[in-house]
């Protein structure tokens, strides 16, 4: 067993800078009565720390600097005072989000869509790389009035002239830190400085650099700051700590995804060269997972993402930088393969399992040269971590009479999506329908331009694609195919070959 780190001092209590009222009920807020009755049937009766800190300040009018994390609940603490200040009857660009990745972008996008509800014909526009700019530009020209995207995607459309901010009047930066991790400094001033000097600008951060500073003193006027320093609950997230050779560490983790056998996992890696190492082993001992990085297409992270959010593939592996920004629901654990160097990356890390009413592990792997790093994360969680002997788990192919570790689900690939007003209530009519499987054998399905995918119950899933191209969608017959994981025995050639789809040219 390794030394442990030594105990830190106890840490302060959380706390805010804010003046922000015991009372976290929506109702208390000066929103309209279409508002408020929107965030009841979605749900919204009581304000998360973040949301019950900031939204008095910024349904007031006033610039805001806020500490917040992915799943803390900073989507509607901006979007909120956002859609207040909106003309609907103006089909001009009246708020912009920046968002560090594709991904966190598109959910933003959505999460902004559903609060804006209450409203009739607001117009939002996702703006973001990866995808041409022709139909953008198209959509910008029927008028908007939000757009969310990232800083690159967004600046060329400022440089074309296809996108005019005259009458913007709110401006977030949304996880500016990790926006100016990945080298957006520059194209984020470029962008604030098209926007009009009267404005209310919001920024939202993980982490406070000295880089953020000299952001907010540029951009931002007489800003209020809210900061929590928020903990994850120790009986919510359970965390242990495992000390590895370097040349065992892959190995490990097939180890850990044996013993505790998650359904799905997050596993965090500090380089892109590892996640690639990382996935060819647990491909080689049979596992189905799929990693995220800045080398893939998007149409082939959008695949990632949605395999993994609809429990398809059991184990994602990530960098930091390409993680960024998810949010996925029912993650069973988070395997940190190498211990980061960044304590609150640690933090952030292990705040994606844990969540609502849920239990979470979070286990780590660490070699007898990064133990200063545990140090460091010891301090910062204010609380000793648990260390369990690498050897007490069994080696790859886990405990004798247990079945792989499979995902619960499948996806199913349709030819076919909005631009073929396919909806999901379409395709859960077809195969509930005709097809004749219980909806509880039915998952996610996710509607893009051109595709849709659905998930399936595994053991159906050969069924479900034969029957779905032998019937109706929308009154004509679809191509099908499964999307299978590469190494996946399980898919034959030939099943592939007769269910493949070219696929359909970008306009």
């Amino acid at each position: 067993m390794p030394n442990r780190p030594p105990s830190p001092e106890q840490p302060p209590l959380d706390s805010d800078t804010s003046d922000a009222t015991d009372n976290r009920a929506f109702a208390q807020l000066p929103l309209t009565p279409a508002a408020l009755a929107n965030l009841r049937q979605l749900g919204y009766l009581n304000m998360t720390p973040i949301q019950a800190a900031s939204l008095p300040l910024t349904l007031a009018g006033h610039d805001l600097i806020a500490q917040a994390k992915t799943g803390s609940g900073k989507t509607a603490a901006f979007a909120l005072p956002l859609l207040a200040n909106l003309n609907p009857r103006s089909f001009a660009v009246q708020a912009m989000v920046l968002c560090p990745t594709r991904e966190l972008a598109d959910q933003v996008t959505q999460e902004i869509r559903r609060l804006a509800r209450a409203e009739d014909n607001i117009k939002i526009l996702s703006l973001v790389g990866g995808t041409t700019m022709r139909p953008q530009m198209a959509s910008l020209e029927h008028g908007a009035h939000i757009v969310v995207g990232t800083p690159g995607r967004i600046m060329d459309h400022l440089q074309r002239g296809s996108l005019n901010l005259e009458a913007l009047n709110t401006l977030v930066f949304d996880e500016a830190d990790r926006m100016l991790d990945m080298g957006f400094f520059d194209d984020m001033v470029f962008v604030a400085k098209q926007c009009p000097n009267k404005r209310q600008t919001m920024l939202f951060s993980a982490t406070f650099p000295e880089s953020i500073a000299q952001l907010s003193r540029q951009f931002l006027r007489q800003p209020r700051e809210v900061k929590l320093l928020e903990r994850h609950e120790s009986d919510k997230i359970r965390q242990r700590f495992y000390e590895v050779a370097n040349e065992d560490r892959l190995e490990a983790v097939a180890r850990l995804l044996n013993h505790f056998r998650p359904v799905s996992t997050l596993a965090f890696c500090n380089t892109r060269q590892q996640c690639r190492d990382l996935l060819k082993v647990l491909r080689d001992q049979g596992f189905h997972a799929l990693a995220l990085h800045g080398e893939l297409e998007q149409r082939e992270r959008d695949q990632v993402l949605i395999q993994f959010a609809n429990r398809s593939c059991s184990v994602l592996v990530a960098t930091d930088v390409a993680a960024r920004g998810l949010d996925i629901a029912q993650l069973e654990a988070v395997i940190n393969v190498d211990v980061t160097p960044d304590p609150e990356v640690y933090i952030h890390r292990i705040g994606r399992t844990g969540r609502a009413d849920q239990d979470g592990w979070a286990l780590s792997l660490a070699s007898p040269n990064q133990m200063r790093r545990v140090a460091n994360i010891v301090k910062e969680l204010g609380t000793e971590v648990e260390w369990h002997p690498i050897d007490e788990l069994p080696a790859s192919g886990g405990k004798p009479g247990d079945e792989p570790l499979l995902p619960p689900m499948t996806t199913l690939q349709i030819l076919g999506g909005r631009k073929d007003k396919i909806r999901p209530g379409d395709v859960l009519g077809a195969l509930t329908g005709e097809a004749g499987f219980n909806a509880t054998q039915i998952g996610k399905i996710n509607v893009g331009e051109f595709h849709t995918y659905v998930a399936v119950a595994r053991d159906i899933a050969r069924e479900a694609q034969r029957r779905l191209m032998a019937g109706k969608l929308k009154g004509r017959t679809v191509k099908v195919r499964i999307l299978d994981i590469p190494g996946d025995d399980q898919e034959d050639k030939e099943s592939r070959a007769n269910a493949s789809i070219r696929r359909r040219p970008q306009p």
